[in-house]
């Protein structure tokens, strides 16, 4: 579960995805086997945008663009069988399996096509609701894709008429997996290896993006109708001890609640509950469906305003027009009384209803760095609105 993301701008860049890695290790590999050549570097072709949105297409592979990956290692390990490794660079985005070692083993077989299997830290898919079916090596579709495309023209280019095993496999992939969702989405014993793409842009964060969908997915095919989003460890924690939900139906968001709200026009959920830092709420209060501060810094006359439309005089207003932090911010509001995060969790909430079009209850949960829940806004059984706080003694939500 990844930390609350800073609120401080910086300059990014971009990486390359598990399934490119696996892609280069296993062209790598079959090329030594087939050819007897090895190489320090090899050079793969990216797909194209419009073949990873389903659509059909007669577009030649080398019309993508090409690139380069350094490999570790290229051997053989047998008469008919050899591996290849890389290291992951994500780039700037906060992945995981960022400088991981991604390898390929590959044996040559009579029987023609490619086949994929699961070597050590790539996981299994052991529920229903992800896009590889159960019992299935965590190899996303795209990814193997690309791997079958590769192989099939180094095989037809080269006279050979046999298939592969490919072995997609991950240096201490079990312990990195332990700091993504698999667990929750029923992939056990590693990581996936994923990617529709090949590039990993920093913070449109397509796996993470992706791990989201699939969140929601398991939880609907395995009968859960209660959701709960979290922007951060500290956040799901609050908000697990809160409703007592089980696992399943936790969504690690992070700064994409718009992957979230879209996702839920599609696929019927009952209820969504979203719980965040403060100061990422008040981003969402804003409309602002990305939370991240790369597109969106703390807007401190938004807040200043808001807290003049609760009754704060000109003093406090200045004082938060200037504040060096969200929560600061908020501790002014506090001292006040004036119950800012409560007007900022019901604006969230208008936000999401907005985005999810209405088709999910939704409550929102606004928390401090400590977990301890500063505000709230959800509708009643009864229809009633409701805003508060919870009383840290008596576990309780006022009304206001």
């Amino acid at each position: 579960m990844r930390e609350e993301s800073s609120e401080t701008k910086q300059k990014l860049r971009s990486g390359f995805t598990t399934g490119a890695c696996a892609t280069a290790t296993s062209l790598a590999a079959a090329n030594l086997l087939i050819n007897n050549i090895f190489s320090e570097r090899v050079r793969i072709v990216l797909p194209q945008r419009s073949q990873t949105r389903g659509s059909q297409t007669s577009e030649n592979q080398t019309s993508g663009k090409q690139v380069n990956f350094k490999l570790e290692r290229c051997e053989r390990i047998g008469e008919r069988r050899a591996i290849a490794s890389t290291i992951k660079d994500a780039g700037d985005d906060p992945d995981a399996t960022h400088l991981a070692t991604i390898f390929s083993e590959v044996e040559l077989s009579a029987v023609a096509g490619v086949r994929f299997h699961a070597a050590a830290g790539v996981g299994t898919v052991t529920r229903d609701g992800l896009s590889i079916a159960v019992g299935e090596p965590a190899i996303n579709p795209v990814p193997r894709k690309m791997m079958t495309e590769h192989l099939l023209l180094l095989a037809d280019e080269s006279g050979y008429a046999g298939g592969f095993e490919v072995h997609i496999g991950v240096l201490n992939g079990a312990k990195i997996a332990l700091d993504t969702m698999n667990g929750k989405l029923g992939i056990v014993g590693g990581l996936s290896i994923l990617g529709t793409t090949g590039i990993v842009k920093p913070y449109s964060c397509s796996a993470f993006i992706a791990s989201i969908h699939q969140s929601i997915d398991v939880a609907h095919a395995n009968g859960v109708e209660h959701i709960a989003a979290s922007t951060g460890s500290t956040s799901e924690h609050y908000i697990q001890k809160r409703l007592q939900l089980p696992e399943i139906a936790l969504v690690e968001m992070g700064d994409f609640a718009g992957a979230v709200f879209k996702h839920l026009r599609k696929v019927p959920m009952k209820k969504l509950s979203l719980c965040g830092g403060f100061g990422k709420m008040s981003k969402m209060a804003a409309g602002h469906h990305s939370l991240h501060s790369h597109d969106w810094p703390i807007d401190f006359s938004f807040l200043a305003g808001l807290a003049d439309e609760l009754g704060a005089g000109k003093a406090l207003t200045d004082k938060i027009e200037h504040a060096n932090t969200s929560l600061a911010a908020l501790k002014y509001c506090q001292a006040d009384a004036i119950p800012l995060a409560n007007k900022i969790s019901q604006l969230a909430r208008q936000t999401a209803l907005k985005a999810a079009q209405n088709k999910v209850h939704i409550d929102v949960y606004c928390i401090d760095k400590a977990g301890n829940c500063v505000g709230t806004s959800f509708v009643s059984s009864a229809g009633d609105d409701y805003q508060g706080v919870e009383d840290q003694d008596q576990n309780m939500i006022t009304r206001t």
